[in-house]
């Protein structure tokens, strides 16, 4: 037997399923549930819905699963549905649902933002419509959000207040103590919502942050608020913990924050002790030529590639991966570290056993709680059994028809 045909015979397993160690975190793949947001809160509370919706992607087998983005201040959330946790009430709502994902063997990630201007709105399903006055009568009364500038680019029955230095310090503060609640809710994985048009994403793009002073102007400016919430969200966590930061990698539509922005803040964010840079896109429009990012199969996975050449920290992709050779692929090809995922494991819980069968993996039922595997086992089994065999089942079918 030749070299060439010694190594064909070797059997490769798939990276997607290679564990990985981040800080003192191992994840038993790389596969990512992304944040998702439900819309089904009250007063920030997780509840019943929350604990079987993540329950429900730690049945199908993936490695880290985040809760939706979770408000720092009670202010800072957009809807009055919108998960929290602003106070230590908060705590053990999460601590619930942290403790049932890792007994099943998934690390339990949370995802922390701050809404800034986009504030004081009704949920996606009801296309973020601002409150009005009118919903004051149904306890649901509009309030004011905070802003790097007092433009009202995204309207809201209150104009946003642009943050003094006193607002800027209360924020900085509101993300520690939040990061220190996560740990003690029982997650471990951190995420900083810096994209879509959040607070941290309208300091850094010049379309949103009009200021002149050392939080506005050139891009340095524009970096320090982000930043100075990274060193305390990092300094807060543990060392042995995972901080990750989600980026829009460039603006929406119009926009004038773009790849190179992105890239220099990233290295800023590795410099502080980011772990992970998740890359997503869009969030702020305005009237320049930059293009929407267009929604095809992979569509962040050439911005991937960009920041692993440039970068030493993790990279993690979102955006329409939908097939288990794609994934396989862009990890195979250095395109990304890690797959995120969110709507089509909305479609298909299961995904990533399915994705184990396609890529060859063995035992890929061991994915799945063990009163669900060994069912499933036993259901393959009974497969080789001669009684099932075709001709076998065809003549007992027969038989047990004439008695």
């Amino acid at each position: 037997m030749t070299n060439e045909q010694q190594q064909s015979d070797v059997k490769v397993s798939p990276l997607l399923f290679t564990p990985m160690t981040i800080r003192g975190v191992t994840a038993k793949n790389r596969i990512v549930v992304s944040p998702m947001c439900q819309y089904v809160s009250e007063d920030g509370m997780p509840n019943d819905w929350n604990l079987v919706h993540l329950g429900r992607y730690a049945f199908g087998g993936a490695g880290i699963i985040y809760g939706e983005e979770t408000a720092v201040e009670e202010r800072g959330r957009k809807s009055y549905e919108c998960a929290g946790i602003w106070a230590d009430k908060h705590i053990a709502g999460y601590r619930r649902i942290t403790d049932f994902l890792k007994s099943l063997d998934t690390v339990p990630a949370i995802q922390l933002g701050h809404t800034g201007r986009k504030a004081s709105c009704r949920g996606a399903m009801e296309n973020f419509a601002p409150l009005t006055d009118e919903d004051t009568e149904k306890g649901m009364a509009p309030w004011r959000g905070l802003a790097p500038s007092a433009v009202d680019h995204v309207k809201r029955r209150f104009q946003p207040k642009e943050m003094d230095y006193g607002d800027i310090a209360v924020v900085k503060a509101s993300f520690r103590e939040a990061v220190l609640r996560s740990v003690d809710a029982g997650f471990e994985m951190v995420e900083l919502h810096g994209a879509h048009g959040y607070l941290l994403h309208q300091f850094l793009s010049p379309l949103s942050n009009l200021r002149n002073d050392a939080y506005g102007g050139y891009i340095e400016g524009r970096m320090r608020f982000p930043l100075e919430v990274v060193e305390e969200a990092r300094e807060a966590l543990p060392d042995n913990l995972p901080l990750s930061y989600r980026i829009s990698v460039v603006d929406g539509e119009g926009g004038q924050w773009g790849l190179s922005d992105s890239l220099k803040f990233a290295k800023a964010l590795e410099e502080r002790g980011v772990d992970i840079i998740d890359i997503s896109s869009g969030g702020i429009f305005g009237n320049s030529s930059l293009p929407h990012v267009p929604r095809v199969q992979g569509y962040h996975v050439n911005f991937t590639e960009r920041f692993k050449r440039k970068i030493s920290a993790l990279v993690m992709v979102v955006g329409l991966i939908t097939e288990a050779k794609q994934a396989e692929d862009i990890l195979r090809e250095n395109k990304a570290d890690l797959i995120g995922m969110s709507r089509e494991l909305m479609y298909h819980g299961d995904w990533p056993i399915h994705a184990a069968k396609t890529l060859g993996v063995d035992n890929y039922f061991a994915l799945q709680p063990e009163p669900y595997a060994f069912r499933l086992r036993k259901r393959e089994a009974d497969k080789q059994l001669v009684i099932n065999k075709p001709d076998e089942a065809k003549r007992a079918l027969e038989q047990l028809l004439e008695t």
